[in-house]
């Protein structure tokens, strides 16, 4: 039997006393149960190959990014998350896509005049937004640099095509998305235009820059937003595509970001990131 992890840099064949070389796969979440296992061992020190023995087999672990791993570095993720943020949903879905276990921690972005307000969640993202991911032993913030860090340290499944000028175009879209659009609609922005301007405000910055993102994907889009493979691109446009919606933004002149959005509503990966299948979205939505 041969033990390996999901991790491709990790990844070490390993023989049974029977000699079969069946590759048993053992997620992230599960290294520290083997580690606890045995015993005193407190970092997985990595400049070399180390072998560790547990019933008979052998488990190998490489480096990752540090010479030493301590135990927090490979703990569950924790995504602190707001239902219907966009910003948290693009990560949940990227978390999704790559099979990444993880745990949700809701930050209210209203009761109590919003948590992501007070001392301690400051401590976790000084800008007071979400999302924020602890993974690997680090506290990460923005939810695009998320993405890029979980491409990075979890290729597998990827996000970005190998092909150099479409990497280009699926991060032209994710910028159009995540600098030219949802941020001048955000919470915080439409409290400081005011109740009474704030769905015409947003109509008119989705709608520009829904032109943008129309035009993109007519020489990029394939069944999805850059050719056939879902990318951070997707990830970025199916929340965006919500917040039309809830906006009521005429969506009807941007027929090819409707055909993407469709392909993507039946995806296990999108579905699940859905703000009503959140921990903290409100029972009484009609879509809970």
């Amino acid at each position: 039997m041969v033990i390996s992890e999901t991790r491709p840099d990790i990844e070490s064949p390993i023989r049974s006393k029977s000699g079969n070389s069946k590759l048993l796969s053992i997620s992230w979440w599960f290294k520290p149960l083997l580690v606890n296992r045995l015993g005193s061992q407190k970092h997985l020190y990595s400049s070399t190959w180390c072998a560790l023995a547990l019933n008979g087999f052998k488990i190998n672990y490489s480096k990752y990014h540090h010479n030493a791993m301590s135990l927090s570095a490979i703990a569950k993720p924790i995504l602190y998350s707001y239902w219907r943020s966009s910003c948290s949903w693009r990560v949940r879905i990227a978390m999704n896509l790559k099979e990444i276990p993880y745990d949700i921690k809701p930050i209210s972005l209203i009761k109590s005049g919003g948590e992501q307000h007070c001392n301690e969640y400051r401590e976790v993202n000084p800008m007071e937004q979400v999302p924020a991911l602890q993974i690997d032993g680090h506290t990460l913030i923005e939810s695009v640099a998320i993405m890029h860090y979980l491409e990075e340290t979890r290729p597998q499944r990827p996000l970005l095509p190998q092909d150099v000028h479409k990497r280009a175009k699926v991060r032209e879209i994710v910028e159009i998305i995540c600098s030219g659009i949802q941020p001048l609609q955000n919470l915080i922005v439409l409290i400081h235009v005011g109740e009474e301007k704030k769905k015409e405000w947003a109509q008119h910055w989705i709608t520009r820059g829904f032109r943008a993102v129309e035009k993109a994907l007519s020489t990029s889009a394939g069944k999805y937003c850059v050719g056939d493979e879902i990318s951070m691109a997707d990830c970025c446009l199916v929340p965006q595509v919500f917040n039309a919606r809830r906006f009521h933004v005429d969506l009807r002149p941007y027929p090819i970001i409707l055909r993407i959005d469709r392909e993507l509503e039946s995806n296990p990966a999108f579905r699940a990131a859905h703000p009503s299948n959140q921990p903290d979205c409100p029972p009484e939505l009609p879509n809970k």
